[in-house]
């Protein structure tokens, strides 16, 4: 292809991306001059060029299209729909010739003669518009001037020379440095400085386009998925001068398509169904771009039915994604979160358009791969809004670079809400199960040691530097790390595969003295150390609310077996860890635990024999007795501020309250107590008689007896179990219904009813054993 041909064919594309978006608008208000006059100069610019090249088809298709414009600029003919289809039409058809043409092809001899019919207005001519997919090539704004078409990879080849140039600059400095303070090259090498700065800024900007060539195929998307569903939507396009990366204008292009056709398809409703609602017949799709810092957002907001969070809770339940149990205990904000199931799809049947179960899942997943964010925020009955989050350009990453396990890395700063140290005094900790939490102007997040993460060896001691993290889902978490450095605008660079496929990293850079450093995806490590999408998101309380909260109850927010939200007083909570269901003996309220060395009355197990495999127990001690209490899960740390409601016939329960917008019961700790430590010491426990006057036997077995549930009686009375030395005779045992013999030497050299005195486990599950054979 010659220069002159290539020149005319770029020249068609650019004025064809922007041109769709300009006839529906035309046809929305047919007495906007402006548009129709852009339309008209658009082919009427092809028809004139097509004389220089023989291409008859496309130079007729153009005239009849300039005609057909001509009659309605000079009022002799209505914009009617049939006549902006067959501008549509031809539209397309100029497209598909123009790419025949790029590959060299001959015009293909397609059946032209109805569009020209239709176009001259005839009644039985048909018109077929191609399927629109949004994949129409952005344009430049005819306004520029003296442009020039260069290769991506040309432009990426310079910056990656200009990166390099940047790395030289600063060893040069390092070396000047050496050398002392006078070395005649000062003025120079600011110089150099400036013209490198400056070099980089203008091969970064040729980089940018503005994203409006991105949004002016969005008003013939729309259009014709509106006409197709049999439904009437105008769009409203703002802020289309931003700029953008044009590889992140490519990156969004999917994702921006699929909620489009999203809010069309399920958000906004059918005329019929919007005049029983009240609202207008026609719906509104308002897409919007503005800058803030180095990150472009986009809403994407329709003014149609919004999220129904129950439907998509059944549908969770109808795909096998949840359980009815499940899907009861979840809040409204993790309700919406179900649209993000990966094969859920709210619609009815399969169509061209939805219902494949291909979504909000992978949309969400391809944001987040270079870095971008999604939020959804929907009312019932008004609408969805949609907020993308992207960085401005992937060539330059704004970093905070850091230390770990003697390693450098770095984290792109618009992950990093804010550096904290415990130097200060300011940070409170309290450990929750596995999870260490951090308390910080009374936020509570969760903590990841990046050393433990990346399994590096680190120095000794607690670490003292945390950077907050906001992940693209708005939660937060605190990022232990050894050393921060400084902030640093890097070239980012792929990694190899080997390294990619561990997850962890987004990829690699060089810092100003050479030095490789990777480039952490937090979002990754969040997601391995356990931090879930469905944390609660921390928000930053008033200073009225920090009063009230100061003056609280600081209460363990949990989740029951039985999938009720639960608060306790943390005062309470002296250790929460993980045991297996084979550690609990008769489930039900007369229920016991073996917790170690431990044998421990627990609340919260139903007599439902199928338990969990493994669940939470969170141990309870009021200062001289110990309980505990069976969890599903730990969910966070809370303060009780508001006004706490009695339940009648819930002994147990001290009332409900709200807590972080949504109800919990309050476990009454008294009553909690007061039932099970009765049941443990009270005057029914089994009794167990120490035989002998061997102190070692009073020091030592005492206080395991007593934490297995017995009570020590003195003397020579009547016991239900009695601990004999291994030599006893029977008829020394005195009054007991079950003897438990101890042998002084390990092994078993003292036969298998006997156990070694020092065998702490064997000494518990002898007890337990003894008391079911008894209570039997």
């Amino acid at each position: 292809m010659d220069d002159l041909l290539a020149e005319f064919v770029a020249e068609t594309r650019e004025m064809l991306a922007a041109l769709s978006g300009e006839i529906v608008a035309w046809e929305a208000d047919p007495a906007d001059r402006a548009r129709l006059d852009t339309i008209f100069r658009f082919v009427h610019t092809v028809k004139g060029n097509c004389g220089f090249f023989d291409f008859p088809q496309l130079e007729a298709l153009s005239h009849a299209a300039e005609d057909a414009l001509s009659d309605v600029r000079n009022g002799r003919r209505n914009a009617d729909r049939q006549l902006v289809d067959a501008v549509l039409a031809v539209i397309d058809r100029i497209g598909v010739m123009i790419e025949e043409i790029e590959r060299g092809e001959a015009i293909s001899d397609a059946a032209d003669d109805n569009l020209i019919a239709a176009l001259k207005g005839a009644p039985d001519a048909e018109v077929h518009l191609a399927p629109v997919s949004g994949q129409q090539p952005t344009a430049t704004t005819a306004a520029e001037q003296r442009t020039i078409r260069l290769p991506v990879d040309l432009i990426d080849q310079v910056m990656s020379g200009v990166s390099e140039m940047v790395l030289a600059r600063n060893d040069l400095a390092r070396r000047m440095q050496h050398m002392g303070t006078d070395t005649g090259l000062e003025t120079t090498f600011a110089r150099l400085s400036s013209l490198i700065a400056e070099v980089r800024d203008a091969i970064t900007r040729t980089r940018m386009r503005r994203i409006e060539g991105l949004f002016s195929t969005f008003p013939r998307l729309v259009r014709d998925l509106s006409a197709e569903l049999g439904k009437q939507v105008f769009i409203e396009l703002e802020n289309g001068e931003v700029e953008l990366d044009r590889e992140m204008i490519e990156l969004i292009r999917d994702p921006l398509l699929h909620i489009i056709r999203n809010a069309v398809d399920h958000g906004i409703e059918v005329p019929a169904e919007r005049r029983a609602a009240g609202k207008r017949e026609a719906g509104m799709l308002t897409i919007t771009a503005r800058q803030t810092g180095n990150t472009i957002w986009i809403g994407i907001q329709d003014d149609g039915r919004g999220i129904d969070c129950d439907r998509l809770a059944a549908k969770a339940v109808a795909a096998g994604l949840r359980t009815e149990q499940e899907v009861a205990a979840l809040s409204r904000a993790e309700r919406i979160e179900l649209i993000y199931e990966p094969g859920l799809t709210t619609a009815d049947a399969v169509t061209s358009i939805s219902g494949r179960g291909v979504g909000m899942d992978v949309v969400r997943a391809n944001l987040e791969k270079f870095g971008g964010t999604l939020e959804i925020e929907t009312t019932a009955g008004e609408g969805t809004r949609f907020l993308i989050g992207v960085p401005l350009t992937l060539s330059i990453l704004p970093s905070l670079t850091i230390e770990a396990g003697g390693q450098k890395f770095a984290i792109p700063r618009s992950y990093v809400e804010e550096i904290v140290s415990t130097a200060g005094g300011q940070l409170e900790f309290a450990q929750v199960g596995e999870r260490r939490y951090m308390t910080f102007r009374n936020r509570r997040l969760a903590c990841v040691s990046l050393g433990d993460a990346l399994a590096l060896e680190r120095p000794a001691g607690e670490e003292e530097l945390f950077v907050i993290l906001r992940l693209g889902w708005g939660d937060l978490y605190a990022l232990a790390v050894d050393q921060i450095f400084d902030h640093q605008e890097l070239v980012i660079k792929p990694l190899s595969p080997a390294i990619m496929e561990s997850g962890l990293f987004v990829g690699c850079t060089q810092l100003d003295d050479g030095t490789p450093v990777l480039v952490l995806d937090v979002a990754a490590i969040g997601y391995s150390a356990g931090i879930p999408r469905e944390l609660q998101r921390p928000v930053a309380p008033s200073q009225e609310s920090e009063a009230i909260e100061s003056e609280g109850l600081r209460v363990v927010l949990f989740r029951g077996l039985d999938g009720e939200r639960r608060a306790i007083a943390m005062s309470v909570v002296e250790q929460v860890e993980r045991t297996a269901s084979s550690n609990i003996r008769h489930p039900g309220p007369d229920a016991q635990v073996v917790l170690g060395e431990d044998i421990l009355s627990i609340a919260g197990v139903p007599e439902a024999p199928e338990l969990p495999e493994r669940f939470t127990v969170l141990k309870l001690n009021d200062g001289g007795e110990r309980i505990a209490y069976a969890a599903r899960e730990v969910l966070d740390i809370s303060t009780l501020t508001g006004e706490l409601k009695h339940v009648q016939g819930q002994t147990l329960v001290a009332g409900v309250t709200l807590v972080d917008r949504e109800p919990a019961e309050l476990v009454d700790c008294h009553a909690l107590f007061a039932r099970h430590v009765s049941r443990q010491i009270g005057t029914h426990a089994l009794t167990c008689r120490l035989d002998g006057e061997d102190a070692w036997m009073r020091s030592f077995l005492g206080p395991i007896i007593e934490a297995a549930g017995y009570r020590v009686v003195e003397g020579t009375g009547p016991a239900d179990v009695v601990f004999v030395d291994d030599g006893t005779a029977r008829e020394e045992l005195g009054v007991a219904r079950k003897a438990i013999r101890l042998r002084s030497a390990p092994g078993s050299a003292g036969g298998s009813d006997t156990i070694y005195r020092y065998d702490r486990a064997g000494l518990m599950a002898a007890l337990l054993r003894v008391g079911e054979e008894l209570a039997a």
